[in-house]
């Protein structure tokens, strides 16, 4: 059964593995996956054998020697005619359609700013890209002359661009409380009068919400990102003891009382909490909905590092994860979880597939000073910075750099089966793990590929109960 076609989709490559398409087997299913088209099958174990032994190079005998012996020739006859037929239709191809054509004369618009309105944070999380949340000690707050002026710049720069976004971030930027309230009001009212919309969103550790701040939300239709990483002890291990009882109350009265909120419950997992399906199932049991739990990015030499040898569990807990998010659809009450919320019928566009985030490009972070970088993650690395929201771009090379850092010129991504879902992975991730952005972050591109193996799965299961639900 042919669950696609769509748009399209993209990885970090196995040795040997095809680049566009996949086959990978969950809970007793096999599937196929091809790339160019953004479709979907459903095939059969004898198919599956078949292609495996063909898609890799190390394990293709002990997928040959098992296809030989479950199943006859005149089985054999069957599947290598249905491949044909693929093929025929266009599937299962040996060249890349778009990997010489994609020519994309992007306008430098910029589309989206992340205002540091705080680097200063009550708490102290152990793996922060702030190094413990504080910017190396900067405990600055944004001025309302640099988020004035950071609005402005946004408005300039954004071309022809209709749709605008601001997101307020940190540091905990509820530490600036009032100038969010002002910016909020003032951005609309820039936009307005330049005949654009600007929409907001919040990143926050929540202890700082109360009803005011809430009902304000609800009013200009903020949407929010909660932090919490779990459990009592595994989140007061990595954010400090006590955070927990502070946290939890805060956001179960978003979900209680403002519901019309867009929200996730955003968490980080490591190496001590490789069970982080516990995690999820715990914010499910407190009544959340929609969550996102995401590996931890640090230096690999820290203890709570991911390693490539916790892989195989992490792999199984993903397993265990799509598991239950099966069980709770079947209830009747399920959950969103950000990585497994797969379209393949709708999505982003090509151009948008390519460039992935548009970080350095058309985003960028604007730190409490007014200084421009291509995202939150490189806010403090000089080497990025690239102006300022006063006199604006002065990098124009490096910001040059980022607008071609697209999917075709990173290292091993047009040879990855799913190039077109993870746009060639995280600049920053990439930079910090190999010092180049051009380069992606092994452990983060293994870890994408079996989360879109689970996403795409489910979404085959979900697509056909519809089909068989009269």
């Amino acid at each position: 059964m042919e669950y696609g076609p769509g748009d399209r989709a993209f990885y970090f490559c196995e040795d040997g593995e095809k680049m566009n398409w996949h086959v990978f087997s969950f809970l007793e299913q096999y599937y196929l996956f091809d790339t160019p088209s953004n479709s979907l099958f459903n095939i059969d174990r004898p198919t599956f054998l078949r292609l495996k032994a063909e898609s890799t190079t190390e394990d293709a005998s002990k997928y040959r020697q098992l296809y030989e012996k479950e199943f006859s020739s005149a089985v054999n006859e069957e599947v290598e005619e249905e491949l044909l037929i693929l093929k025929q239709e266009g599937y299962l191809a040996e060249d890349d359609p778009f990997l010489e054509k994609p020519v994309f004369n992007l306008k430098p618009d910029l589309k989206a700013l992340c205002l540091h309105l705080a680097h200063d944070c009550q708490l102290r999380c152990v793996y922060c890209f702030a190094g413990g949340g504080a910017f190396g000690g900067d405990k600055s707050l944004m001025s309302p002359e640099v988020g004035r002026a950071a609005i402005d710049f946004l408005c300039s720069a954004s071309g022809e661009k209709e749709h605008l976004e601001a997101d307020f971030f940190g540091g905990e930027p509820l530490l600036n409380k009032e100038l969010l309230y002002a910016l909020v009001l003032y951005g609309e009212e820039k936009a307005s009068s330049v005949g654009k919309k600007m929409h907001f969103t919040l990143t926050t550790n929540t202890l700082e919400l109360n009803r005011e701040l809430l009902e304000f939300l609800r009013e200009h239709r903020m949407g929010l990102v909660l932090s919490l990483d779990g459990r009592k002890e595994v989140n007061d291990r990595m954010r400090g003891k006590g955070s927990y009882q502070r946290i939890v109350p805060r956001i179960l009265e978003v979900i209680r009382d403002f519901p019309e909120l867009t929200h996730y419950v955003r968490g980080t997992f490591t190496r001590y909490n490789l069970d982080f399906c516990q995690d999820v199932k715990h914010f499910y049991d407190l009544g959340m909905r929609s969550i996102s739990l995401e590996p931890v990015v640090c230096a690999p030499e820290l203890p709570y590092a991911i390693q490539e040898e916790d892989l195989p569990y992490i792999y199984e807990e993903y397993d265990r994860l799509a598991l239950f998010y099966l069980e709770t659809q079947k209830q009747g009450d399920p959950f969103r979880f950000f990585h497994f919320v797969v379209d393949l019928k709708k999505g982003p566009c090509l151009p948008k597939r390519l460039l992935g985030c548009g970080a350095g490009f058309d985003y960028l972070a604007v730190t409490p000073q007014g200084e421009l970088y291509p995202c939150h993650q490189f806010v403090g690395e000089k080497t990025f910075a690239l102006g300022d929201v006063f006199t604006g771009i002065k990098a124009a090379e490096t910001r040059e750099t980022f607008r071609q850092a697209r999917l075709y010129q990173k290292e091993g991504c047009s040879q990855c089966w799913a190039r077109y879902y993870c746009s060639g992975g995280c600049h920053a991730h990439a930079y910090f793990a190999n010092g180049s952005i051009l380069k992606p972050n092994y452990l983060a591109c293994k870890l994408l590929k079996k989360r879109l193996e689970c996403a795409l799965a489910l979404n085959a299961m979900q697509l056909e109960e519809k089909a068989n639900t009269p």
